[in-house]
């Protein structure tokens, strides 16, 4: 029994699909049109939901530039030429995929940037401490010999003739 409640929750899962917000009467007469309206639909933030495309956006504003994006289809306007319209008049944050130039590649590099920044430091760090760190300097003789005494007298009789390698 509980195999098949799973299974019938997955099957109803695979099937029931977010609405698209679209309303009947947005919808443009020609099917070619409609498919490009809903294409760039995709692409195109709502100002409101931020997250969501206009096409899946419920909100009025994301309404309003549904009609306009087809409004602009209708008077011949090509996909980039809507795209441009809309990004003069909204700003690039409109796109759900905003483009490579200007402050974008700064925005997109910086964290790449730290990260660099960061480990050149880090490596800079590393080189000046190993720079400071003395090296061993060799036992004396009378070093030596104490420290034969020393081990001889804790129980390591069988210490080795050269205590310099130990």
């Amino acid at each position: 029994m509980r195999a098949a409640i799973a299974l019938s929750l997955l099957a109803l899962t695979l099937v029931v699909r977010p609405a698209a917000a679209v309303q009947p009467d947005e919808i443009l007469p020609d099917p070619v049109q409609e498919t490009r309206a809903r294409e760039l639909s995709k692409e195109l933030r709502c100002m409101v939901c931020q997250n969501q495309s206009i096409d899946d956006s419920d909100a009025p504003l994301a309404r309003d530039l549904r009609l306009l994006v087809r409004e602009r289809i209708t008077a011949g306007d090509t996909d980039r030429e809507v795209l441009d319209y809309l990004v003069a008049r909204y700003g690039e944050f409109v796109l759900m995929r905003p483009t490579w130039h200007g402050a974008n590649v700064l925005l997109w590099g910086a964290p790449f940037a730290v990260l660099v920044i960061g480990g050149f430091g880090l490596w800079v760090a590393y080189r000046r401490r190993a720079a400071t760190v003395p090296a061993a300097a060799a036992l004396s003789a009378e070093e030596e010999a104490r420290l034969r005494d020393v081990l001889a007298t804790h129980g390591a009789g069988d210490a080795p003739a050269d205590v310099t390698k130990v």
